[in-house]
């Protein structure tokens, strides 16, 4: 059966057995004329790039190079350990040593056995950002310990897992290229400061540099200039980008009255910000959808993961698999070992006072509903009331209209403006002495809306409220410091912050989580059971009833830590200066609206364009390699303020490139124009 399985293969999928060298192979090895043995990946070409050369008159026109393909990898490589086969061959009499067992990655043969070659373009973001792509020299420098993968042996002899990767190959950022983090011109920014990352940042005011002879304006002095599309017609004439800030000149901003100023320390990570370093940690971004290198612009759905996380998860069920806290033996110590120190992690990320605070849930939804449940049902009564914004995800709306149609209280909605931002004086209209609760999104899923968490909770504590804030999509974003928030509640999704699914966090401050019952029942969560009563465990057991998630909480842990080596505001510069440049990127668009312009934004860019409903866009993309969110993104009532049902969402991350958004703002102007270059 085996054998005729095989035959039917396509002659195109078999030579791969034909062409491994035996010389290369020790006697008797599984991989011997093995068609599925594993294969180099292909490299994906570069996206092709619509940034252009900037001139003082016209843009440049484009240059097609040859692909760059990946940097070298100097990594020595780790031969596959052999198969497990017995002697005698099974399956149709095929020999062990012909076909190992199917091993799941390292066996796989490739979808997509050649790539693509696409052209590049000869201005690249890299260069806008005055560095490089590393050479082979740069590479062989690096040391090797940094970039060598773990062996099986290694694995063997220590019970440790492995550390964390630092994320890819750090190069040098010129930060002078960079402007303050505001968005577009009116924001007011959230640095005051200027950054701390290596590079010399001239004082505000200081005079821009002279150019040189012959020197002229270009897209790598101007890492924010709009890109010209040399094949589409230009609206009003011709469009010339300008800067947002004097050149290489980063200016120092004082907050407005009423905005306590932030600390000047950033805590910039130590390594610089090489977003092409950052790709290559992250193994689904070599992927190609459609023919077409993978596009991920819906970070907001979820993130990919990290090579270090996926490797994390992994070494638990090799090596400490086991339940926690109640067993005698080594795995359970390994396994509590590794499922607390990701309850710590958690709570240095988001700054809490203890790890007692620290609840690990399913995800965000189960998170509010946790608290809707438990603190909701001792504390919300009839005619109370319950404050949320226009803003929220259903999952900040449902679990509390089910709490006041169960107790007759009542949920009261805070307005927004035209362009997103929640009016505080409303807001602050609707507090009163029947409020119990405020619950309010970190930042809006829908618009991108950064919302002014301090100034709102501070607002419902001298109501005498307590409050939660819906932080799902602002971790992957922002720091965090729930301390400085001064909520009394706190969530987030694992999988929104590079972490596994099904895992997730609830922050509660330790008064007030003590003063909560238990939301379920049943192991875990007790400390003596008899037949007439039940002694309960404290927070934050008392919270985790059964089984939790355990590989999945070390995991997060692990996101945390690659989060960490990265860093977070370096992390929310790199995804502004992508904000900035999509925002005016598809403002040129003839018929497409943004719906949400709010001053502060994280990356979100949700958009509509006239002729064309957003599954048409989305399916187009998709053909292309770009996967967006279409539709109402579980925040219906926003849409609807802005009178729409459905819209086209593009969320980013840390691994995103300008030379993405060119792709996508390239494929909505061939959609726009009716031009479908490359497709059947």
């Amino acid at each position: 059966m085996a054998n005729k399985m095989f035959n039917a293969l396509p002659a195109t999928l078999q030579p791969h057995a034909a062409t491994v060298a035996a010389s290369a192979l020790p006697p008797n090895s599984a991989l011997g004329g093995n068609p599925y043995a594993a294969v180099p990946s292909p490299t994906a070409p570069a996206v092709p790039g619509l940034w252009a050369g900037v001139t003082e008159l016209q843009p440049a026109a484009f240059v097609s190079v040859p692909d760059r393909g990946a940097a070298p990898d100097v990594r020595t490589p780790v031969p596959a350990p052999a198969a497990s086969v017995p002697a005698s061959g099974r399956g149709g009499g095929i020999a062990p040593q012909t076909v190992p067992a199917f091993a799941f990655f390292e066996d796989a043969r490739p979808l997509y056995p050649e790539s693509v070659a696409e052209p590049a373009v000869s201005h690249t973001p890299s260069q806008a950002f005055g560095s490089t792509i590393p050479s082979d020299e740069g590479f062989a420098a690096i040391p090797s310990s940094l970039i060598a993968d773990i062996q099986p042996s290694q694995l063997a002899k220590s019970p440790q897992p492995p550390a964390p990767a630092i994320p890819g190959a750090f190069g040098v950022v010129d930060s002078s290229a960079i402007p303050a983090f505001s968005f577009l011109e009116e924001a007011r920014p959230l640095f005051s400061t200027p950054p701390t990352v290596p590079g010399p940042v001239p004082a505000a005011g200081a005079a821009e540099k002279p150019m040189g002879a012959g020197e002229s304006v270009s897209s790598s002095s101007n890492p924010f200039a709009a890109p010209l599309d040399t094949n589409t017609p230009q609206l009003l004439g011709t469009v010339h980008p300008r800067s947002l800030y004097p050149v290489d000149v980063v200016p120092v901003v004082i907050p407005e009255a009423g905005h306590q100023e932030l600390p000047g320390d950033l805590g910039l990570s130590s390594y610089s910000f090489d977003v092409e370093a950052i790709r290559r940690d992250f193994p689904i971004l070599r992927e190609r959808v459609n023919g077409r290198p993978l596009i991920w612009l819906d970070n907001g759905a979820t993130t990919q993961k990290p090579q270090s996380v996926i490797d994390r998860v992994s070494y638990f069920y090799e090596h400490e698999n086991s339940n926690v806290h109640r067993a005698a033996h080594e795995l359970a110590a390994r396994a509590t070992d590794a499922y607390e120190s990701a309850r710590e992690k958690t709570r240095r990320f988001l700054n809490a006072g203890a790890t007692h605070e620290i609840v690990f849930v399913r995800g965000a939804t189960e998170a509010i509903n946790l608290v809707a449940q438990s603190w909701g049902r001792r504390n919300i009564q009839k005619d109370d009331e319950i404050v949320i914004t226009w803003l929220e995800h259903h999952a900040n709306i449902v679990p509390w209209q089910m709490l006041c149609a169960e107790t007759g209280a009542r949920l009261r909605v805070a307005q927004v403006d035209n362009s997103g931002q929640v009016l505080l004086d409303e807001y602050e209209k609707l507090l009163g002495p029947k409020t119990r609760l405020v619950s309010i999104a970190h930042v809006s899923n829908a618009l991108g809306t950064i919302v002014p968490v301090n100034v709102m909770v501070e607002a419902a504590h001298r109501h005498g409220a307590r409050a939660l804030v819906d932080g799902a999509q602002a971790v992957s974003h922002m720091r965090v410091d729930v301390q400085a928030i001064n909520c009394d509640f706190y969530v987030f999704s694992g999988h929104k912050v590079f972490a596994p699914t099904g895992i997730g966090v609830v922050y509660g401050k330790s008064e007030v989580l003590d003063n909560m019952p238990p939301w379920q029942g049943g192991g875990n969560m007790i400390q003596d059971v008899t037949f007439e009563k039940t002694l309960y465990q404290p927070p934050p057991q008392r919270f985790e009833a059964g089984t939790g998630n355990i590989a999945d909480a070390v995991g997060l842990g692990a996101a945390i830590d690659y989060l960490d080596r990265v860093g977070i505001a370096n992390v929310a510069r790199h995804e502004h200066t992508l904000l900035i440049y999509a925002t005016e990127a598809l403002q040129r668009i003839p018929g497409l609206h943004i719906i949400g312009t709010a001053k502060e934004k994280a990356g979100v860019l949700s958009f509509v364009m006239d002729g064309f409903r957003t599954e048409e866009i989305g399916d187009y993309l998709n053909r292309k390699g770009i996967a967006v969110r279409g539709g109402h993104h579980c925040a219906q009532p926003i849409l609807r303020r802005f009178g729409v049902e459905s819209t086209l969402r593009a969320t980013l991350a840390l691994y995103n490139t300008c030379e993405e958004i060119d792709a996508l703002v390239a494929s909505l102007w061939d959609l726009r124009q009716g031009r479908n270059p490359g497709l059947t």
